[in-house]
């Protein structure tokens, strides 16, 4: 099989790119193997589970005659997926790990399903307002002031003597489902593991154990309770955790959408707002764009206007993710319209950003005083050459060209002398 590069994207794009030892070492455990392969694209599964029931070897010609010819772009991309996971060179494990569960007598005490993803949403919400604006929380969050430093540092910045403020790259982050917020946090989570004193191949191997309820480290749980990862049941002398949706969708969410989650956002065709949500975190996502003008209990008014537009665009924010938030979050009377966003406030959206985009700087050097026109000819002659000519007046000898063009003018107008 070929070798495949791996550029790290999501959770199990992190697990390709593992060494292959570390990455053989985690097919060890039965359920690091069902996560991986209900990660896996619907033909890369069909492939896993036909070479199940074969004992030799299987040559990548004869995989290749599995599928039609219109469906060979399918399996190439099959293929690579289960060459990147080193799935075709590690025999899958069937067994099974001990595993301690709640006792029966406990279970009337068990939160539902509905408990569980209030307590999800509302853990994930708080830890975003700690995250960005830490004076609008009414919650404290467990995590170290050192670990949450590692979350911010590519989302806020800050210098001496003053408040934090969001990067280009925390707007952005505002602005992504909370699927990509996920990963997101996942991944410096891992990436920094090794500096707490914990292996990032076991940190991957527990996290992806989340999905069928196994027991782990005592701080990393506190940690992922923070985060809204799991829900901690305490009993009178034992406690318990249980994962919640977000941490269930690790393995599949990045490849298989999960279900959409119901938008509380309509936009008319006035340019006004209305957020039907109690969140302070949309109420701060909203002030990213627009201008929030009042906030009801369950409701939040607002305006998208030229100069709450202007402000976005400088702090990075792009018009397709402005549009893509409001798509994505539309409330569900409008979801099912075509389009769930008006037209005329998403062409005016972009048009108020084009407008921003109107005139692009370029470093130049501008060239004057030639002792001669046989001089500013063949300096014109040199940037034409390096395509690097961006202006010139023949009239008057001034000329300007690029600045990576600007040593081969001036190398050549020295030579003149």
């Amino acid at each position: 099989m070929p070798e495949v590069r791996i550029i790290a994207k999501n959770f199990m794009d992190m697990v390709a790119s593992m060494p292959a030892m570390k990455l053989d070492k985690l097919y060890e455990n039965a359920f690091i193997c069902e996560a991986i392969l209900r990660s896996l694209p619907p033909l890369a599964k069909k492939y896993v589970l036909q070479l199940l029931h074969i004992d030799g070897p299987v040559s990548a010609k004869l995989l290749a005659e599995w599928v039609l010819p219109d469906g060979l772009s399918k399996h190439k991309v099959a293929v690579d997926r289960l060459v990147q996971l080193r799935v075709f060179v590690e025999a899958l494990d069937s067994g099974t790990l001990p595993r301690e569960s709640m006792p029966s007598n406990i279970t009337v005490r068990l939160p539902t399903l509905e408990d569980l993803e209030t307590y999800a949403l509302a853990q994930w919400e708080c830890f975003l307002l700690h995250l960005i604006s830490p004076s609008h929380v009414d919650k404290t969050l467990n995590i170290s002031s050192s670990l949450m430093k590692v979350f911010q540092r590519r989302l806020l910045s800050q210098r001496d003597r003053e408040a934090p403020k969001l990067t280009e790259s925390g707007f952005q982050f505002l602005l992504m489902d909370t699927n990509a917020q996920l990963w997101y946090i996942i991944r410096e989570y891992i990436s920094n593991s090794e500096e707490r004193g914990v292996d990032a191949g076991d940190l991957i191997s527990f996290m992806l154990e989340l999905s069928f309820h196994v027991i782990g480290e005592r701080n990393i749980i506190k940690d992922l309770a923070d985060l809204g990862l799991v829900k901690l049941q305490q009993g009178r002398k034992e406690s318990w955790f249980i994962p919640t949706k977000l941490a269930t969708n690790l393995s599949v969410s990045m490849t298989e959408s999960s279900s959409r989650k119901e938008g509380f956002i309509v936009v008319e065709t006035n340019f006004r707002v209305y957020a039907y949500s109690t969140s302070k975190l949309h109420c701060e996502i909203l002030r990213l764009f627009s201008r929030v003008e009042y906030q009801l209990p369950n409701l939040i008014v607002g305006a998208i206007t030229k100069e709450s537009l202007y402000n976005a665009f400088e702090n990075g924010i792009t018009a397709d993710q402005i549009v893509s938030f409001f798509r994505q979050n539309a409330h569900p009377r409008v979801a099912q319209r075509i389009p769930a966003v008006p037209e005329n406030v998403t062409d005016q959206i972009r048009l108020w950003e084009s407008d921003l985009n109107r005139v692009e700087m370029t470093e130049a050097y501008y060239y004057d005083e030639f002792p001669s026109r046989d001089v500013f000819e063949g300096a014109c002659d040199c940037a034409r050459e390096w395509n690097g000519l961006l202006w010139e007046d023949s009239k008057k000898m001034h000329l300007v060209v690029k600045s990576e063009v600007h040593p081969y003018v001036r190398d050549f107008l020295r030579r003149q002398k």
